[in-house]
């Protein structure tokens, strides 16, 4: 009697918790929720983090903090994001770079971009663009090819994120130069080097790079899409300049960590999905050339898996080993 009395007690409990439960999903949020972004102030990703997070605060009414966690291919902003409170209150707004790519440049990672996170939705996918500084003398890819082989190892390429870096190695890889590779905490940090001119070249996304374009602080050789960018229609894609088949993008998507409750997980599907569609994101959108993509928390799991195994494959044909 005692153990069946135990069972109907422990049974009554859980069921009276469930409509808590519920409610409390359903207040969410009831405090301001953190978008995490692992790269620097002025990146893409910040970029679309402060617009989404201004549509978000729009709709839930609570306040959205953006912190920036920079470094070591932005593991540090991952792992931050992986430890944090499964409560819905952190958010990690991220590219390519930390779910795709970095278990395949990286021999152990500090968090695992499957087990440590549950998928929210895909936020955008981009193009990138190749940039110089005006003092350089190639004024076309064709000419910084021919610059580049006549020097081997002389020219150097700053990243500052995995879609940064991979674009340059697969330049490399596809036509037989050899570059530097100088390596950045994030894109905007390789920027600021590249306008002092004390790198070559990089590959950057069109949001951090167009900007310096457009004011004549940089020269655009090319884009990494299969189709000129409506943002920048005289500046040829690298495919047509001389390297057949070169194409090369990135994607934003939100992550909260591992364990977060399903019904508050829906709850932040829904806020993000809105805050696309809202003034702020439509700007980022238009201004930057990113495509809005949305997705359900399901849909950029199987995505996200697609990815990594893509990633996986331009990388092994790149011949990088592994750090």
């Amino acid at each position: 009697m005692t153990r069946f009395f135990l069972k109907t007690l422990c049974a009554t409990a859980v069921l009276a918790a469930l409509p808590a439960a519920h409610a409390a999903a359903a207040d969410f949020p009831t405090k301001p929720i953190t978008f995490i972004v692992p790269f620097a102030a002025g990146s893409a990703t910040d970029q679309i983090a402060r617009a989404i997070g201004q549509g978000v605060s729009e709709s839930a009414g609570q306040a959205v903090v953006i912190e920036n966690k920079p470094g070591a291919s932005a593991m540090i902003g991952a792992q931050n994001a992986a430890r944090a409170q499964p409560d819905g209150y952190t958010v990690l707004i991220t590219t390519n770079t930390t779910h795709a790519a970095n278990e395949h440049l990286y021999k152990s990672l500090a968090y695992d971009p499957v087990k440590d996170f549950q998928p929210l939705t895909l936020l955008g996918k981009g193009g990138q663009i190749m940039v110089v500084n005006p003092a350089f003398p190639a004024k076309t890819v064709s000419e910084f090819l021919a610059a580049a082989k006549k020097d081997p190892g002389k020219l150097s390429f700053g990243s500052g994120s995995s879609s940064s870096r991979i674009a340059g190695e697969l330049l490399q890889q596809m036509t037989g130069i050899q570059l530097l590779h100088v390596p950045y905490k994030s894109n905007p940090l390789a920027l600021t080097d590249l306008l002092g001119n004390q790198i070559s070249m990089m590959i950057t996304d069109a949001a951090t790079g167009l900007p310096q374009v457009n004011s004549g602080k940089l020269r655009a050789l090319g884009v990494t899409g299969t189709a000129r960018s409506p943002l920048a229609p005289d500046v040829p894609t690298i495919a047509e300049s001389g390297v057949p088949g070169y194409e090369m993008g990135y994607w934003f998507a939100a992550y909260a960590p591992a364990g977060t409750p399903p019904e508050v997980t829906k709850r932040l599907n829904a806020l993000l999905v809105e805050a696309t569609e809202k003034q702020a994101a439509k700007q980022f959108y238009k201004q930057t050339g990113t495509e809005p993509a949305t997705s359900t928390p399901e849909e950029l799991k199987t995505f996200q898996l697609a990815e990594s195994k893509k990633w996986g494959e331009i990388i092994k044909r790149a011949g990088i080993q592994p750090e």
